[in-house]
């Protein structure tokens, strides 16, 4: 007979069992992931605009790398630390044919990529001509060419610098961080009349891209959506004397932030409807914006400095000097060279963001807190 103590002890040890089996079950298997396969513009290039044309020169990369890295920053960017978390290397650039190694995936993001096809008025101020569907293009060479030359090889350092044929495409991770350089380029050449009229279009166009990964392999995708322009230094330094409303509650341009809200919109729209599509595959839409622009709405709770200064350039009205170059400010010369607290400064160059940034960021959406579905980038194949 069990007495009235022992009895509530077996109840007690019961239910524990019962929690922990139920909890046991429900946890998700973190994914296997052999490779990433990675898409985009200068927020994600780890050097593949350097390899095609100029490289950037010192001081890019002076906290990580100490040397320029082909990264628009002062170190490592978002893929990097996403490559991190699921300890996979630093991605190659397809474009670079020096030193790469394309075991666990390569990548196809060049700097002023758009996912529009740029016309010769677009290259000529600075986008880059491998558009979202170059991008596309040289996924689908990599993935044929490096078959051929996987199953042709006798050296097997050959095959250990290349993904295994079809086996590791479909278990990589895909990810997609572009639509800012659309964005921006209408913001400088069109009314917002049109720029509103025209984002359909470039969101179908970035829906056909995906879908034309999917057809080559590609079954896990993770999609940042576009963050906030607006709240970039080489657009609130523009600004003087602004009309009431012009600016946001935090010194953003609004308008240009609206325009990406909306992008951002109509693109999470549709990618619930291509999650219905294309039923064996899974696809995360990461709320970039929210990340970044929580980041600079709560810079003096974060370890920043003021919101909007830049690290290594200058911006304002009538001049740009960008980062590692010489340019006149206000009748007097100037170089652009890398400030001393560079860690404790949002912005790398006034478009893109410093390491310490970056790593803010990853951190607030590698979670899943701010994914939809809401899943981490370590679980992000699972349905």
């Amino acid at each position: 007979m069990v007495s009235g103590g022992n009895s509530m002890k077996l109840m007690c040890l019961v239910l524990m069992v019962v929690y922990f089996l139920s909890t046991k079950g429900n946890e998700i298997t973190p994914c296997n992931y052999i490779a990433i396969y990675n898409f985009g513009d200068s927020n994600s290039d780890t050097g593949g605009i350097a390899a095609a044309f100029y490289p950037p020169g010192p001081p890019s990369g002076i906290t990580y790398f100490h040397r320029p890295a082909g990264r628009a920053s002062d170190g490592r960017l978002i893929i990097d630390f996403i490559a991190e978390e699921l300890g996979i290397p630093y991605l190659s650039p397809y474009l670079d044919s020096i030193g790469s190694n394309y075991k666990h995936g390569a990548n196809f993001a060049t700097g002023g990529a758009t996912i529009q096809r740029p016309n010769e008025s677009w290259t000529a101020n600075g986008i880059s001509p491998f558009s979202l569907d170059i991008q596309i293009e040289h996924f689908t060479q990599f993935r044929d060419r490096s078959a051929y030359a996987y199953n042709q090889a006798k050296d097997e350092f050959i095959k250990q610098r290349l993904p295994k044929p079809d086996e590791d495409i479909s278990k990589a991770l895909f990810t997609l961080d572009i639509g800012q350089n659309d964005i921006a380029f209408g913001i400088r050449t069109m009314s917002l009349e049109i720029q509103l009229e025209a984002l359909p279009k470039i969101v179908s166009q970035f829906i056909t891209q995906v879908k034309g990964l999917y057809v080559r392999g590609a079954r896990t995708f993770w999609i940042h959506n576009t963050g906030p322009i607006g709240c970039l230094p080489a657009a609130t330094s523009k600004v003087k004397d602004p009309e009431p409303g012009y600016l946001d509650e935090i010194g953003c341009v609004k308008y240009q932030n609206e325009i990406c809200m909306q992008f951002n919109k109509q693109l999470k729209d549709e990618i619930v409807k291509l999650r219905a599509e294309l039923a064996d595959a899974a696809v995360v839409y990461v709320d970039m914006y929210a990340a970044k622009y929580n980041l600079i709405s709560q810079v003096n709770n974060q370890g920043f400095g003021k919101p909007f200064d830049v690290c290594c350039g200058y911006h304002g009205i009538g001049y740009d000097v960008w980062c590692g170059n010489r340019g006149n400010v206000d009748g007097r010369e100037v170089y652009a060279d890398s400030c001393r607290n560079v860690s404790s400064v949002i912005s790398w160059d006034g478009v893109h963001y410093t390491e310490a940034a970056n790593q803010w960021i990853v951190n607030r959406i590698l979670t899943g807190n701010l994914s939809d579905p809401m899943t981490a980038a370590s679980t992000a194949c699972h349905k």
